[in-house]
């Protein structure tokens, strides 16, 4: 029987970048926008907050864009703040890439198994879904789904007890399948 587990977010991810106020390299998103419009051109900004001093930084979403380009349902969703087109936005490679950010999904996710009940079975298929691009190391996925030490995990790789048709070794951000034999 094959088992699904998700890695969901439970929070928006820190944004790596460095400030200009205090050096630090970590910043909050708390989902909030900044508008300006220009007669017929508009700009947009997610704001992010310094962890360490509480300078506020601004991440580009839009930059000198004719207002008729920019979708209304888009544009409402700016307007009020919207969480979930923050956590939309620092996911999408555009917007990392133009603001030169990298994300730290630390304690920032976690793992639903669906219950224990596959613990005791000798043979398990998994299939790993991901709610959302988190990279996670797969080995500390299945160490944490099956309640294992990562040393174990590793063993079972090395021993072919642990198989998968993705590198387990590395970080995914993908979908995944494998199949552990006891």
């Amino acid at each position: 029987m094959l088992e699904n587990w998700v890695v969901m977010p439970t929070c928006l991810p820190l944004v790596l970048r460095r400030c200009h106020a205090c050096a630090s390299e970590r910043f909050r998103a708390n989902g909030k926008f900044r508008v300006n419009a220009h007669h017929k051109l508009i700009d947009a900004w997610l704001l992010v907050l310094c962890t360490a001093c509480g300078v506020t930084a601004k991440l580009t979403v839009l930059e000198r864009t004719h207002v008729r380009s920019v979708r209304p349902e888009l544009l409402e969703r700016l307007h009020d703040n919207d969480p979930g087109l923050a956590a939309v936005l620092l996911q999408d490679p555009v917007v990392r890439r133009r603001n030169r950010i990298a994300l730290d999904w630390d304690d920032a996710w976690r793992l639903d198994t669906g219950g224990p009940d596959h613990l005791n079975r000798e043979v398990v298929d998994v299939s790993v879904r991901f709610a959302a691009r988190i990279p996670v190391r797969p080995v500390r996925l299945i160490a944490e789904g099956f309640g294992l030490p990562r040393a174990e995990v590793e063993r079972l790789v090395a021993e072919g007890k642990l198989v998968s048709a993705v590198r387990l070794s590395g970080r995914l951000s993908g979908d995944f399948t494998f199949t552990l034999k006891r």
